[in-house]
């Protein structure tokens, strides 16, 4: 689902939870802009050179957007709209 505007019409917000923090975001966007319009850039580690990971193709690609939604790991934020009450976990907090 894409986010739909209306001329003269706001725009239709849901909560989140991202990290145990409620986060107002709008609906339909994706996951990752959703993150990167609160100012999350990191959204995980690189397990091997530990470098700080976050969106990049915006396609679903290049896979450095994964994070854990509702408890499934390895989630692609870029290829995945926001829903009401969706509990999202970045590595963020490492940084």
């Amino acid at each position: 689902m894409r986010a739909k505007a209306v001329i003269g019409t706001p725009p239709r917000t849901v909560t989140i939870h991202v990290d145990g923090r409620p986060v107002s975001v709008i609906e339909g966007v994706s996951l990752a802009a959703a993150l990167v319009g609160d100012r999350t850039w990191t959204f995980r580690y690189n397990p091997v050179s530990e470098e700080p990971r976050g969106p990049f193709c915006g396609m679903g690609v290049c896979l450095e957007c994964e994070v854990t939604v509702d408890g499934r790991p390895g989630v692609r934020a870029c290829l995945t709209p926001v829903r009401p009450g969706m509990r999202v976990e970045t590595e963020e907090e490492r940084a």
